[in-house]
């Protein structure tokens, strides 16, 4: 009866845990559209790793996006703007000078803030400026 019960519990928690991970699906490129500030960076969505602070800004204007004030060798660059759209709920940004692209899913997002998960599960952190 034990068993039965702890795998009961087990069985909740995982379908509980799975929901709180969902990504939110975007519907169109106006809902990213704006000036975001980069705040941290973390590999995992753990709790137990500390987020690397980030001075980047990201500009989402006309289907286009570019990172300012990227920090490098104690000084700060612009890049320059590459393409984005939303495909299948996502976000699909090109890579500067290449045909590849960048897909991040979409962890969280409200008016103010907005998680990032790249395809390799990098975790991006921003505000809205």
């Amino acid at each position: 009866m034990k068993k039965v019960n702890l795998a009961s519990m087990l069985l909740v928690l995982s379908a509980v845990t799975n929901v709180a991970f969902a990504d939110v699906e975007l519907k169109s490129s106006d809902e990213v559209t704006g000036t975001w500030k980069l705040e941290s960076t973390k590999n995992t969505a753990s709790e137990k790793e500390v987020a690397l602070p980030r001075e980047d800004t990201w500009v989402f204007k006309d289907g286009k996006v570019t990172i300012l004030h990227i920090p490098r060798e104690g000084k700060y660059y612009d890049q320059m703007p590459v393409n984005y759209e939303v495909e299948e709920g996502k976000l699909k940004v090109a890579q500067v000078g290449n045909t590849r692209f960048d897909l991040f899913s979409v962890v969280e997002k409200s008016d103010s803030n907005m998680i990032l998960r790249g395809k390799f599960g990098g975790f991006y952190y921003f505000k809205k400026k």
